[in-house]
């Protein structure tokens, strides 16, 4: 566990705790949990941590939008295609897509997820309405602009420099258009 001069961690992983109870009063199998939120704002970590408290025999897969993108002006075509794949593993069915290659630059190989008892979904552009009418959680993970364009250049360094700009404008469309927060069912609010 994260000690308290660490902060990010420390909230991360009380958020993950709390998911991970409310995950628990559902009980429709497959559980499709979604967590959405701008660049860097913690959603990835959230969600390996969130895995991490189910113990076998329950599966649990999950699933980074970053897989589903087609490229870097992909978000709202990645939301879209999100929600034909969620009624797939609706229905018991493993999630089947065609990747994009980011080191390419083109599409890549076809890719599969589940089926599993609990489905996580990360990313930004996860929660729409249509979306959400599939889901059974819907989170909203907030932090404040600079530790996120911090915390996202980090992680992805110049590959993403130059991009950071043109991604923003699609999250805030995303945001105008969608409003996902006022779809999640939490809200986390970040360091």
């Amino acid at each position: 566990m994260p000690s308290s001069a660490d902060p990010l961690g420390a909230a991360i992983t009380t958020a993950a705790q709390r998911l991970h109870a409310a995950a628990q009063e559902r009980s429709r199998r497959p559980l499709i949990i979604l967590i959405d939120g701008r660049s860097g704002a913690g959603k990835s970590t959230l969600a390996s941590r969130l895995k991490d408290l189910w113990s076998p025999p329950t599966t649990v897969a999950c699933l980074g939008l970053d897989e589903v993108y087609p490229g870097w002006d992909g978000l709202a075509a990645a939301s879209d295609a999100l929600a034909g794949m969620l009624r797939e593993a609706r229905s018991g069915r493993p999630l089947v897509w065609r990747g994009w290659d980011w080191t390419k630059g083109a599409w890549g190989s076809e890719r599969r997820r589940g089926p599993a008892d609990v489905l996580i979904v990360e990313g930004a552009g996860a929660v729409t309405a249509d979306t959400a009418g599939i889901a059974d959680l819907r989170v909203w993970v907030d932090a404040p602009a600079a530790a996120r364009r911090e915390r996202a250049l980090r992680r992805d360094g110049e590959t993403f420099r130059p991009h950071w700009e043109r991604w923003a404008l699609q999250e805030d469309r995303h945001i105008l258009t969608h409003r996902p927060g006022s779809l999640a069912d939490l809200t986390i609010e970040l360091p």
